[in-house]
């Protein structure tokens, strides 16, 4: 961890670690931004509306934040967004940010594969653009303060699912040195030059086979603080639930073995189509073994509008969350009731120590 990490910081990190060996905590991308039925309305949430409680954790896209860009990939406007996370955090939540950022070499969105890593590292041809953008970050992040104007605690899980290729710093599209450089200079940057204290960093591989396999672009002990894990294929089906299962049994206890924090950072079925999936699949994955159940929290997509999807020709089922109206509505109402799963309102105070 940061050694000036602020004190909120430090106590974020301690509870999640004392509480994760008995609970999990419940999160969703872009929660209180949108739902299945309705966009920017105050106080909403599919979860609360569906569970009468808010998530625990909230999820937060920066994708475009680099362009200069008012609103984000999806759409959500960057200034609603701090109005947001200040309103998560108020009621105790953990916030957590991904960040989609472009193609530093050709200027495409950060699906197009052009080799980039390279160029955005000091005495790349793209670096001191690069720089910018984390100047950008980091003016975001220094925004985003309590209503005593201290930082707000944020889990940052920059360049993930690198395990696949299909983002621009991927595995195919990079050396392991490329990769492992670009995240410490991220962090070096951030914390030494920026100074931002707030920051607890994600590494969050997409699907992995062997624990070699998920270190093997790990850039150290001193720039990670949480052992991740982003999963969408094990929960399709029944029979591959255990697939699941094993995989965060490895992330924790290489967690553990590190001193770090576990976390399914990114899951879920899109259109939850099964009407037993959050118990049968999500839980069972997580709750079936001692050491998989560690993790301190599962996250799952957004929930996108179907009206702004059916609008410009997508599909209408792009949601991975509850909503009262889904077939898995009941099913999640009672995932949220278990004891071993905590919404928002079943947290202690996480900020203090």
């Amino acid at each position: 961890m940061d050694p000036n990490a602020t004190a909120e910081t430090r106590a974020l990190y301690a509870n999640l670690q004392r509480i994760a060996p008995d609970r999990v905590l419940f999160g969703h991308q872009d929660d209180l931004a949108y739902g299945v039925e309705w966009v920017n309305e105050p106080g909403r949430s599919d979860v609360k509306e569906t569970a009468g409680d808010y998530p625990a954790v909230y999820g937060w896209e920066l994708g475009d934040l680099e362009l200069g860009n008012a609103a984000n990939l999806d759409g959500v406007d960057f200034q609603n967004m701090q109005r947001w996370i200040r309103e998560g955090h108020a009621r105790g939540g953990v916030i957590t940010l991904a960040w989609h950022m472009a193609n530093p070499v050709s200027g495409g969105n950060t699906w197009d594969t052009t080799r980039a890593v390279y160029a955005a590292l000091p005495g790349g041809e793209k670096h001191e653009e690069f720089r910018s953008w984390l100047d950008t970050f980091a003016s975001f992040v220094d925004g985003l303060r309590d209503a005593n104007g201290r930082p707000i605690p944020i889990l940052f899980r920059p360049y993930h699912e690198h395990t696949g290729s299909w983002f621009w710093w991927g595995r195919d599209l990079s050396t392991v040195e490329e990769y492992t450089g670009l995240w410490r200079f991220t962090v070096e940057y951030l914390r030494d030059e920026k100074g931002l204290h707030n920051l607890l960093y994600v590494y969050s591989p997409d699907v992995f086979q062997t624990e070699a396999e998920y270190l093997e672009r790990y850039p150290g002990d001193d720039y990670v603080d949480v052992l991740g894990s982003d999963d969408y294929q094990a929960l399709r089906s029944d029979s591959t639930v255990a697939d699941m299962t094993r995989r965060l049994g490895m992330v924790v206890r290489m967690a553990d073995a590190r001193g770090k924090l576990a976390v399914l950072s990114e899951t879920g079925l899109e259109g939850v189509p099964d009407a037993d999936w959050w118990t049968n699949r999500l839980l069972r994955a997580i709750e079936s073994d001692p050491d998989a159940r560690r993790i301190a929290y599962a996250l799952v997509w957004r929930n996108a509008n179907a009206e702004a999807r059916a609008a410009s020709g997508q599909s209408t089922t792009h949601y991975f969350g509850p909503h009262p109206a889904g077939a898995d509505a009941e099913d999640f109402r009672r995932f949220a009731s278990r004891d071993f799963v905590w919404l928002e309102g079943d947290l202690p105070d996480l900020y203090e120590q």
